[in-house]
């Protein structure tokens, strides 16, 4: 009960003492008169430190075919520019970013955060809602974020109404403007607008490193509960900004009284028309996603993609009692002005014509700028990541495809490189091609410091596909941006499965996270979702010497190479966990570095990367739930 008053207090401060800017109105009394108003919600989410457009291909109307052209994608300083612009279009904006701002790219590695925050005060948002990668430096990691994002003038309110600060915490009794707050109350058109932030609570206490201390409430209950002290105090217009996940999104709707729109992150899910399909890209659903709350009221739900790629615009029409009418929008995907095919060469007058008038009919590709304020802000930490990051130490001459699960129902948009990886046969029979590489290097490094048998890595530990061409030591520490060194585990073959199955668990239970889904170096299985856990895996076999796979056996004690992240359970790798003391050494070697060393071991000169021959994949067979 202190608890549920404490958090309303806090809320309610925040109001009294204007912590969210000019834009932010007191709810100490309650209103009761509304009036009709419409809103326009400008969002993202996951943009993961990727603050650099990406040059990937989109599959474009040539003007006498429809071919891959090499466009400029994302890039902090366009989301600033297309803000500002669509923001210019309306007299009632509210922007939003859904989490997971940092950790993915070596701008985290080089500022932790400095360089982030810089480029999200050239948008100013109304609100932040914590991510659970926020968490991957602890709670000071928050804190060190926070300071960097309340330097200037913006002020942004960072949002969790479900995060409970222990008492190691910086964050811990923290007040505003220094607290992370459950809540925040606009002022739109003299209409109070309350936005809830939420952040999802298995995968964060398990997934990240929060302080052992700071705990997460159930997603359901809390935003309920803040739901209903806001429209107690007269707000009837309310928005969860959160970031758990698409699926997770639309059964909490169903579940909860009052919300109007969920502005969604955490799963990366595109949305979008299926027009997208045309230029290569797999929206998991339309934008916006509609539903209906538990009292049967209509509920928006929406999502930005990932990497700053897409600007999410969301129209909300609301009637004098605060119901929603109507919503449409856009999920604007940001591209450059400049193209060429796939051989480098550009296009001629006549093909640059077409592409356009594609783009223009597309009407959710959006030719954009980067702004030039916003670059300059860049320019510098870009120089800094240039200088560590140019190094060449590999090449490959394949889309080495991201894919947490197999299959093709789960996590099937996330490849930066489109349809050539999410709907490659290869990655849908046995997953992720770079995962697979990772988890090779992981073993062979494990072989050169203790004769390791066997290695053991995380989907969602490795985060983005490598295209065709050199590898440089930026790309390495973009494909494994996180904190980790290697370890050794003295590990049973009945512990090793254990530990398997606690993985498939975390995809398939109520956590519903792709990135639990485990890759091994040297073992392989098959996978059946369909039956109950403990039987999910079978066909265990460990790769002799000679290359050939014999079958793991439960009772004999293997040296197994994993990252500290998961030796220490997180990720749901849970029986990894009481693996200790003497059956546990910490290697301290950096994961980042040994991906390194395995590059540089590559045999002859050119040290070409490949995806590993299929009899090589940990899983030989995967069988899915039925829909």
């Amino acid at each position: 009960m202190r608890r549920i008053l404490y958090t309303a207090f806090l809320g309610l401060t925040c109001c009294l003492a204007g912590c969210g800017g000019p834009s932010q109105v007191s709810t100490d009394q309650p209103t009761t008169e509304t009036r009709p108003i419409t809103l326009t919600l400008l969002h993202i989410n996951d943009h993961h430190s990727h603050l650099d457009a990406e040059h990937v291909p989109l599959l474009l109307d040539t003007g006498s075919k429809r071919e891959p052209i090499t466009v400029e994608r994302g890039g902090f300083s366009r989301v600033t520019t297309a803000m500002r612009e669509l923001a210019g279009q309306s007299p009632t904006v509210i922007k939003i970013h859904s989490g997971d701002a940092t950790t993915g790219d070596l701008y985290y590695t080089l500022t932790e955060g400095k360089a982030d925050a810089e480029l999200m005060n050239t948008i100013c948002f109304d609100s932040f809602t914590l991510g659970n990668h926020e968490f991957d430096n602890t709670d000071t990691g928050i804190k060190r974020l926070m300071d960097h994002l309340h330097s200037g003038a913006c002020k942004t309110p960072m949002l969790s109404a479900n995060v409970r600060f222990g008492k190691s915490s910086p964050l811990h009794g923290a007040q505003p403007p220094e607290a992370i707050l459950p809540s925040v109350v606009l002022d739109r058109g003299g209409e109070k607008i309350g936005i809830i932030g939420l952040t999802v609570a298995g995968k964060t206490k398990n997934s990240s490193r929060p302080n052992p201390d700071t705990t997460f409430a159930d997603e359901a209950e809390t935003a309920q509960q803040e739901i209903d002290r806001l429209r107690a105090l007269g707000v009837n217009k309310i928005i969860l900004s959160t970031h758990i996940g698409y699926t997770m999104d639309q059964a909490l709707a169903q579940n909860l009284s009052g919300v109007d729109v969920i502005v969604g992150g955490d799963s990366h899910s595109l949305l979008g028309p299926a027009a997208l399909r045309t230029y290569g890209l797999s929206p998991e659903g339309p934008y916006p996603t509609r539903t209906t709350d538990r009292d049967g009221n209509p509920v928006c739900i929406t999502q930005a993609w990932q990497y700053g790629a897409v600007v999410g615009e969301l129209r909300v029409a609301f009637d004098a009692k605060g119901q929603v009418e109507h919503c449409d929008g856009t999920p604007w995907v940001l591209i450059g002005d400049s193209f060429r095919h796939q051989d480098g060469a550009p296009l001629n007058a006549r093909e640059l014509a077409a592409v356009k008038t594609d783009i223009t009919q597309s009407r959710v590709l959006r030719m954009t700028r980067p702004d030039p304020v916003a670059e300059q802000r860049l320019a510098p930490y870009r120089q800094a990541k240039e200088a560590m990051g140019a190094e060449v130490v590999a090449a490959t001459a394949d889309n080495l495809c991201l894919r947490r699960v197999p299959g093709d129902r789960r996590d099937t948009s996330r490849s930066t490189l489109g349809d050539v990886c999410n709907k490659n046969p290869r990655v849908n029979a046995h997953g992720g091609d770079i995962q697979q590489i990772v988890a090779e290097a992981f073993l062979q490094q494990g072989k050169a410091f203790f004769n390791a048998d066997l290695s053991l890595q995380n989907g969602g530990g490795v985060r983005v596909d490598l295209p065709p061409g050199p590898i440089t030591v930026k790309d390495v520490y973009t494909v494994l941006p996180f904190k980790n060194t290697l370890v050794q585990l003295n590990a049973t073959g009945q512990e090793i499965k254990n530990a398997l199955e606690d993985a498939v668990e975390g995809v398939v239970g109520p956590a519903l996270n792709t990135g639990c889904y485990p890759y091994a170096g040297g073992l392989r299985w098959q996978v059946d979702l369909t039956q109950p856990k403990g039987k999910r895996l079978s066909h265990l076999e460990i790769r002799a010497a000679d290359g050939n796979y014999r079958p793991l056996a439960l009772e004999k004690t293997y040296k197994v190479a994993t990252i500290s992240f998961l030796a220490d359970g997180n990720d749901s790798f849970t029986a990894l966990k009481s693996i200790t003391g003497e059956r546990r050494i910490d290697v301290g070697l950096d994961y980042a570095e040994a991906f390194l060393q395995y590059l540089e071991n590559l045999p002859g000169k050119d040290k070409l990367l490949k995806p590993l021959p299929i009899k090589d994949y940990s899983t030989q067979k995967f069988i899915d739930t039925p829909q």
